[in-house]
């Protein structure tokens, strides 16, 4: 058994978002013993409306975090995680370390950037931005303040996706030529409100207003918060940005492109959401090419993972599988003179551990960055009804001033990037 960790040895940490995936990364964040988490922040205080329409808030977050902390203790109980309606105040507090940040789309860039600036080390979920421009900033200002950085596309750290990366990164299924990332469609009721998407009062400890934050200024409405924003462009991109921080990235990481992109978008096809408020695509297909002739085919259409076609063989990958053509590809264990990618066995735990060491995580701001600007390219030539090219140095359309226009969004006075 480890020695227990001394409080003065922790790394201490603020939960900004306590919804749905927040309220799950915070759970891997209490099993490290290294962690302490010592504030939680969300606009909303406590309501149904998340993951099956359960209950969720700042609240719910507190009084979870202050149980499991109270087991033990031998007065069972504990008291020492504060509560915040508004993110500046967790980033203004000079003892907390990290913040774990798991908002809405929208609210990605602005407290990524800030909390950079004011020092603070990231675990930032996916998609990482709203935009190809905000995703931008949100790197630089990582980089620029120097701050580690884990992206929630936990993927990275499964052994299965690393070994199908590492089989083709070493030519076991000779050239690659394609590679189908398969997503799911639709516009699933995770938050079973899709039948309230009409203007209703504002929820009393809800400060809607803070929540649209920099987004255009909209009715309230059930069916347009909590877990159900992804269905609404205001604040995501639908499934296609939604599993866009899983199965691109992991296609760029065995096509050696994490730091790059795409030269082109083509081919696209969808059916969007004609609901009252929902309006993300339900049904899609578009084809990125990449200047080393790699086509990456992003679709709804295909089988769900990815999969990686060569001149010699393929091999597929989803959560809990992998397979391969021919089976003997599997054999195959990378040694020492091999390409051998980056080993993280478990996400959170590598994110603390290069906190405390200062090193590059497994799923670093600048590779999240490039593999969601592929989802964001196909929702844009999806949108616009019409192919792209790309410059992945400049990160501009060539030759198509419409598309560039979308690249950001203007924000909602007063919250602005700077």
């Amino acid at each position: 058994m480890a020695a227990p960790v001394a409080p003065s040895e922790r790394v201490t940490m603020g939960l900004i978002g306590a919804g749905n995936q927040g309220l799950n990364d915070l759970k891997g964040f209490l099993r490290d013993e290294r962690v302490q988490v010592v504030a939680v922040c969300d606009v909303n205080k406590e309501s149904p409306g998340y993951w099956d329409g359960g209950v969720a808030g700042r609240e719910p977050a507190r009084q979870f975090i202050e149980w499991n902390y109270a087991r033990e203790k031998k007065s069972g109980t504990w008291k020492g995680c504060a509560a915040y309606e508004d993110f500046r105040q967790v980033l203004a507090r000079k003892d907390i370390d990290t913040v774990l940040i798991a908002l809405p789309d929208h609210w990605h860039s602005i407290p990524v950037i800030q909390a950079a600036r004011a020092g603070k080390d990231i675990y930032g979920e996916k998609p990482l931005a709203l935009t190809i421009g905000e995703g931008r900033a949100m790197s630089d200002a990582v980089r620029e303040s120097k701050r580690v950085f884990q992206c929630g596309s936990q993927q990275k750290s499964d052994v299965r996706f690393r070994k199908a990366c590492e089989i083709v990164r070493n030519g076991r299924i000779g050239k690659l030529h394609t590679v189908l990332c398969g997503l799911p469609g639709g516009t699933p009721d995770f938050g079973r409100t899709q039948d309230r998407q009409d203007e209703e009062p504002v929820p009393e400890g809800f400060n809607y207003d803070m929540w649209l934050g920099p987004a255009p200024d909209a009715p309230y409405a059930p069916g347009r918060c909590h877990v159900n924003f992804r269905w609404i462009l205001d604040y995501s991109g639908g499934q296609i940005t939604d599993w866009g921080g899983h199965h691109p990235d992991i296609a760029h990481w065995g096509m050696g492109m994490e730091l790059s992109g795409p030269v082109a978008i083509q081919n696209g096809q969808a059916t969007w959401a004609k609901e009252k408020l929902w309006n993300t695509a339900t049904d899609f297909h578009f084809e990125a090419l990449y200047a080393n002739g790699v086509k990456m085919i992003y679709s709804s259409r295909v089988r769900g993972g990815v999969t990686f076609q060569g001149s010699e063989g393929w091999v597929w990958v989803n959560r809990g599988a992998i397979e391969a053509s021919p089976m003997s590809l599997l054999d195959f264990e990378a040694g020492e003179k091999d390409v051998r990618l980056y080993r993280s066995a478990n996400h959170m735990r590598n994110f603390i551990d290069c906190v405390k060491s200062r090193q590059e995580t497994v799923a670093p701001i600048e590779q999240a960055h490039r593999s969601i600007t592929v989802a964001h390219l196909g929702n844009i030539s999806l949108r616009l009804g019409r192919d792209l090219k790309w410059d992945p140095v400049k990160e501009r359309c060539i030759g198509d001033e419409a598309a560039n226009q979308m690249l950001m969004r203007p924000m909602r006075k007063p919250w602005s990037l700077s």
